[in-house]
């Protein structure tokens, strides 16, 4: 049960984000939650200060669910972040404490031409809409 409430939230936590709903997107968070981006080299610490950063943040923002896998306390969302219509491919690792995210890495990738050496051997991947099916 508890993890079809998990899913839940981060369904809610997800669409909130693409909504730009500030609040909502971090009621899921445990007051000194810790968020890390690894590639930026940053650690961002409470709940309060990883909701400033991201409604200070003036690009637009939207998120495209891909999948949503996990179980107890570690969940994986991979998911499309466009920012000013500029995609990024990020994966977010969640870990819970209780019904609250204790500790968040995302990490991001941008995308990239295929090299014409594989083209016989792999199909294209279209990108998914809002809405894409969860797992």
């Amino acid at each position: 049960m508890r993890d079809q409430q998990i899913r839940a939230a981060l369904e809610q936590h997800w669409a909130a984000s693409d909504a730009n709903d500030f609040e909502a997107e971090h009621r899921i968070y445990h007051e000194d939650a810790v968020l890390e981006y690894p590639q930026s080299g940053e650690r961002i610490r409470g709940r309060l200060n990883i909701q400033i950063t991201r409604s200070t943040q003036p690009n637009k923002k939207r998120f495209t669910v891909q999948r949503i896998i996990g179980g107890d306390d570690l969940w994986i969302t991979e998911f499309i972040l466009s920012y000013d219509g500029k995609p990024s491919y990020t994966v977010s690792i969640m870990e819970f404490r209780g019904d609250e995210v204790a500790r968040e890495t995302q990490y991001f990738a941008d995308p990239f031409e295929p090299s014409p050496s594989r083209t016989q051997y792999v199909e294209r991947m279209e990108m998914q809409s809002q809405g894409a099916e969860t797992r």
